[in-house]
Parts: structure tokens; sequence; C-alpha cells
């Protein structure tokens, strides 16, 4: 049956921008000539020279034939996702010499413009950019921006980490660190001791850790309390009945800390070992030792999913790390958030600017980034549009956004779609002319086109100008001036 003007433009309605070029081609205004001949491409199909015509007479300029093999006549096996799984594909396209459907024309647009997107932030930077390549040059480009997960299988399995008992994880924060010190010279036991007494000395002579720290002598630093709370959280509870029972109950703890920080230091220099294979880097922020517990038990959870077990992907565990101070830490953490390939940001019941500037680095190094947080903090985060939700890649300029879930298992899928190259997309005009990519699984916005022609003209004519304010070569843009 054949299709009138308005039901192609309806079909198409996606990928009509308004603006100059293929952005154009499909509206309104476009010549009559071009919608003739689309009506009729089922019973006469498209070829390569035909499509060119078309085309120009759209204002956009022809594409090479390579350009036209690897989109409407190819399947290529190696590209950032599945060609296969892009909404509308049949397998009856596979032996065609032309375009033969309104359906496979489609396929092979929503394609390109996915692409454009994801490797460009803009479709008629994409188009000038991949137009004239040939098909090794096509091939060779997408694979460029795919993982190598074969590469990644064959690496095989990492040095093992050591172990720390879920329990005795927060004894490795930085805090427990101050507190426990060298353990015979340490701020908390040495507090304890004098609180003990001051509490004997007033009749209290049993007295819990809890009322030890909460009521100090009159001389103790009252600043450190909370501190002091955190990392004796395990016997705040147990009653002392001598100053000496207090140094071997707080030696008994103090043990713990100081087998737990051992170990999380050895790992950490196990991570920085690794830290050019790093896949994911989980970010969070614990403030307690059930926030500890908690990430713990995420990150098994996550990452025991069979399917990247047999990827031996290599992730940093915050619970399982430390380091010898807040600055070296510091250090740390930026070399792996720019050396892993993915950040998964776990989110907590308070903010914190540490992972907020780690997800936000991420995202400006145009890495994928999952943010796992509580059904009600989902449901903030997009009323409230968390301003890390939409960043600048730093080097590109590209618009682009974080994917947001409240299921570990989300996480999991997402980690095994990403290094298998097996992604989903969606595209979608939020407004006429603004164009979004939408990561399927989570409906998150993960690339942005602005629709406004005034920001794109300023933003494309600025951006990638040096401090001088020269512009740098292999940058420009068609918006540029």
């Amino acid at each position: 049956m054949t299709k009138t003007k308005q039901e192609i433009l309806d079909e198409f309605a996606v990928f009509s921008l308004n603006m100059e070029g293929i952005g154009q081609w499909l509206s309104k205004e476009s010549n009559l000539d071009i919608f003739a001949r689309l009506a009729e491409i089922e019973s006469n199909p498209l070829s390569a020279v035909q499509l060119n015509q078309l085309l120009v007479l759209g204002h956009e300029a022809p594409l090479g034939d390579a350009f036209f093999r690897y989109y409407w006549l190819k399947e290529p096996i190696q590209h950032p996702y599945d060609v296969k799984a892009v909404p509308g594909y049949s397998e009856a396209w596979r032996n065609s010499e032309g375009i033969v459907s309104l359906s496979h024309l489609k396929w092979g647009m929503y394609r390109f413009y996915v692409d454009a997107m994801l490797c460009f932030g803009n479709i008629r930077t994409a188009l000038r950019s991949l137009r004239d390549l040939s098909y090794a040059e096509l091939e060779n480009f997408f694979i460029s921006n795919r993982f190598d997960t074969e590469a990644i299988k064959r690496r095989g399995p990492a040095l093992p980490l050591k172990q720390i008992a879920k329990d005795n994880r927060y004894l490795i924060s930085e805090m427990a660190c101050k507190s426990y010190g060298d353990n015979v010279s340490s701020d908390l036991r040495n507090m304890l001791v004098e609180s003990y007494k001051a509490h004997s000395a007033a009749g209290n002579a049993s007295p819990t850790f809890r009322q030890l720290i909460e009521n100090q002598s009159p001389n103790a630093d009252k600043s450190r309390q909370s501190e002091f709370m955190f990392s004796a959280d395990e016997v705040l509870d147990e009653q002392v009945t001598s100053e000496q029972d207090l140094i071997s109950r707080f030696g008994r703890i103090a043990k713990k800390f100081d087998d737990a920080r051992t170990s999380a230091l050895a790992n950490t220099s196990y991570y920085l070992s690794m830290v050019n294979d790093l896949d994911v880097y989980v970010a969070t922020s614990m403030r307690g030792r059930e926030d500890f517990r908690k990430m713990a038990d995420t990150c098994e959870k996550i990452f025991s999913d069979s399917r990247l077990k047999a990827l031996n992907l290599r992730y940093f565990d915050p619970t399982l790390s430390a380091a010898a101070g807040h600055e070296d830490k510091g250090l740390i953490e930026c070399l792996m958030v720019k050396c892993a390939k993915v950040l998964v940001y776990c989110a907590g019941e308070k903010d914190s600017y540490g992972k907020d500037a780690e997800a936000a680095m991420a995202l400006s190094l145009g890495k994928p980034v999952i943010f796992l947080c509580d059904h009600e903090q989902r449901r903030r985060f997009y009323r409230d549009i968390h301003p890390l939700s939409r960043l600048i890649e730093f080097e590109t300029g590209i618009a682009v956004g974080a994917m947001v879930t409240d299921k570990t298992e989300d996480v999991s899928e997402l980690l095994f779609r990403i290094f298998e190259n097996q992604m989903l997309y969606s595209l979608e005009q939020s407004k006429p002319r603004a164009l979004r990519l939408k990561e399927n699984l989570t409906g998150s916005v993960v690339r942005v086109m602005t629709g406004d022609r005034l920001l794109a003209e300023t933003f494309w004519n600025h951006y990638h100008k040096n401090r001088s304010g020269r512009r740098i070569r292999g940058n420009g843009h068609p918006w540029a001036g």
C-alpha cells in the first residue's frame, strides 16, 4: 500500500530536527519528489545512487558507497551494540542490493542516528565525519568504540584480595584510623581511660563504652565524639568494670582494627598493581558500620552474577581498601576513576562531595556511569534533575548522562551489556529539534542534542578553543563559524 507524505512524515518523525541537511531531509518543507520516490520503494527498491539524489534534493551531501553498504546492506558484527536489535530489523534485508522498504530505510537511519549520538553528540557532525570513509575505515572506527570482550575474558582472574570480615570492614575507614592510631598511643584509648577515671571517681564503676564516649572527662576534646562512637561501634553497649578490663576490651577491638587495616592496605597495593586493567570503579560514601555492611553486600550481589564472573572483571570494592592518609587516598581514587572503564555510583542516605566528584570525573571522561539508589532517591533524581545527570565529555563536547536504577540486578545486567557490547538504545525528541538517546533497561537519557540553534552555534564555536582562544585543529563542527 502506497504511503502518503503525512504517513511518511509520521513514521520518520524522530529524524526530523528542522535543522539544515539530514535533520531537515524529511520535513513538511521537503521536496515533494522525495516523498513520491519513497512512496514506491516497496515495488521499486532504492539504490545508493537514487538515495543520494534524494539527499541532494533535501540539501544534504551524498553518501559514500561504503556508508550505504554499512548502514543498509550489512549487519556489522563488531559494532558497539547489536545492530539486529535495532527496531524494525528483518533478516530479509541480508541479501538485498538496495533499500527495499520504508522499514529498511528507517532501520539504517535509526542505526546512524544512534551512532551519531553515541560517538559525536550531533547528527550532522557524524554524517560529515563518516559519509566518505571506506568500509574498512568505518569498521575500524566502530571497533575502536567497542570493548574488547574476548581480550577481557582472556586475562583470567587477578591475584586474590585479602579477605576482611564484613562486620570488621568499618575499621578500615579514615575515622577508625584516626581513632586507633598505633594502638598504644591511640587517641580513642587515651580518651576512654581518662573518661573511665572520671566516671569511677563520680561513683559509676561500671559504665558502658557509650557512656564513656558521650560523657567524657571535662578536659576531653568533645569535637571527636562522633568519630569515637563510630570507631567503637562494636563495643558501645559493653560495660567495663575496671581500667584493666577497659584496656583488655579495647585491645580486642584494636587487634581487629590492626588486622583489617593491614589487609586493606595490602589490597590497595593489589588494586594499584592492576589499575591498568581495572574495569569497574565503585564510588560510595560510608558513614556508619551498617553502611560498610550494606556496601559489601551490594558489591557481592552485583558481581556474583555468573555472566560477570565469566568476564573476570576487575572491580574496586571500597570496603576492602585503605590508604596511608587522606591525600594518598585522593590520588589513588582519582587514578582508579581515570583508569576504570565504568563507574558504579552507590547513593547513600546523605550526599558526599567525594563520590559526586568521582561520578562527575567519570562522566566528563565519557565513561559509562551507573547510579544505584533506592526508589525514593531515584524518583527525586528525575524530579529534581540531579546535576550529575547531564555533563559534558571534556575532550569531545558530547553531552552525556548517567544510567539510574534502584535494582542491583539492573546494575549487573547493565555491566554485562556494556562489556559484551549489547546495549539497547532508543531515540526520542523531547521537544522540537531536541534529540535524546535513552538506554532501554532503565529509561535513562545517556546522550543529549540541543534543539536551540543559538546555544548549539555558540557552544561549538567556542568549545574547542585553547587558552589563547584559537580553535584546536581537528575539532571543527558544522555549527561553528
